[in-house]
């Protein structure tokens, strides 16, 4: 099962890091991604730019409204992510209580991927889907 931690901050937190010394923010997040790569878990890994060089595009009018950042009111900002192959979500839990997160504000929720086989498989969209997949080496 795929699981995705997408780590979150806060405003406040995300300024906190700029106290720390870059190249030991690197050097540890460094020894997590290995631990993950060791251990075979590891599909993908990013982290996001500075939410001030993001836009937000707003659906709830028609055209949509895009906004450049950063954004007022953000309660918490999404800073990257990792994609784990894992066998259940509990050892999902598990590797990201062992992330390099620590701080007030930082967060890290999980969420579950589904896989194509969940979704109904004579809609047409999704035997598109699965054809690109297999054309692509993803499935």
């Amino acid at each position: 099962m795929k699981y995705m931690l997408i780590m979150r901050s806060t405003d406040e937190s995300a300024a906190a890091m700029q106290d720390l010394d870059f190249e030991e923010v690197i050097a540890t997040m460094g020894r997590f991604n290995e631990e993950l790569i060791n251990a075979g878990v590891l599909v993908a890994m990013d982290g996001l730019d500075d939410p001030a060089e993001g836009v937000v595009v707003d659906y709830s009018s028609t055209p949509p409204v895009v906004t450049d950042g950063p954004y007022g009111e953000t309660k918490e900002l999404f800073g990257g992510f990792w994609v784990l192959d894992v066998a259940s979500k509990e050892e999902a839990v598990e590797w990201a209580k062992r992330a390099p997160l620590a701080g007030p504000g930082m967060k890290a929720e999980i969420r579950r991927i589904p896989t194509i086989d969940e979704f109904p498989q004579d809609n047409s969209w999704i035997q598109r889907e699965r054809a690109w997949r297999e054309r692509t080496g993803q499935l």
